[in-house]
């Protein structure tokens, strides 16, 4: 049944998303003029790309809480199990900018919808190159457009990573508000690294209470292990 559910969800992808990148383009050209946030261009993406967790009847996913997301700016973390959590965030339908490894802007049709969208790229273990994917992040927040980091970095394998303290420095220095988003099941749909799918999962998006500016305190690194501790809490680990 995984050989077939997998089968049968690239077949889809192949055939539908360059589609979605010509769809995708097209609606950039059209609201560019008046849309400089792209807004309208990441929520296209944003619907499409959260149908395809739809694809097949043995996965089931909710997405809760959305309406504790702030409106304005503000800075969202999630935690971060596999390839397929930026997939399930999607479905917050939340005009976020989020933050992804350099490497995925490359690839065609996917890379190129997240390039249109504004999206953030990062390449990791590279100092200059965090440092200008913050200095996005805070141009994003100015301009009134939240943005959606992994602290954590990388997947993790069962067990929460550290969390890096970029985000975290930056909700305080912007003094907004900073927003735990937590998914799980993701890690249930992948086998490993993929492309092998399971035919049964369960994903769930929580969008967790809001921390606000004034209780964010001034050390990152402090507030960094106090979110992951919500979080691991949440995901028992604790």
């Amino acid at each position: 049944m995984g050989v077939a559910v997998t089968i049968l969800f690239w077949l889809a992808f192949a055939l539908t998303a360059p589609i979605a990148c010509l769809l995708s383009a097209l609606l950039y050209a059209l609201t560019a003029p008046f849309d400089p946030t792209r807004r309208a261009v990441h929520g296209f993406i944003c619907r499409w790309t959260f149908r395809y967790l739809r694809l097949w009847p043995g996965w089931k996913v909710e997405v809760l809480g959305r309406e504790r997301l702030p409106k304005g700016p503000a800075v969202l973390v999630s935690n971060h199990q596999s390839m397929a959590d930026i997939v399930a965030a999607m479905g917050l339908f939340h005009p976020f900018k989020f933050v992804s490894k350099a490497s995925l802007f490359s690839l065609p049709v996917v890379g190129w919808s997240m390039s249109l969208a504004g999206y953030v790229r990062v390449e990791r273990g590279r100092p200059h190159s965090m440092r200008r994917m913050l200095d996005s992040c805070r141009q994003w927040l100015k301009k009134g457009v939240p943005v959606l980091l992994f602290p954590e970095g990388t997947y993790s394998e069962g067990k929460l990573l550290p969390f890096k303290r970029g985000a975290f420095r930056l909700a305080i220095e912007e003094q907004l508000p900073l927003v735990p988003v937590l998914i799980e099941g993701t890690r249930g749909l992948i086998v490993g690294d993929g492309p092998w799918l399971r035919p049964k999962c369960h994903i769930r998006v929580s969008v967790m209470p809001p921390i606000p500016p004034e209780a964010l305190g001034t050390d990152d690194g402090a507030l960094a292990e106090r979110v992951r501790g919500l979080y691991a809490r949440a995901l028992g680990q604790a």
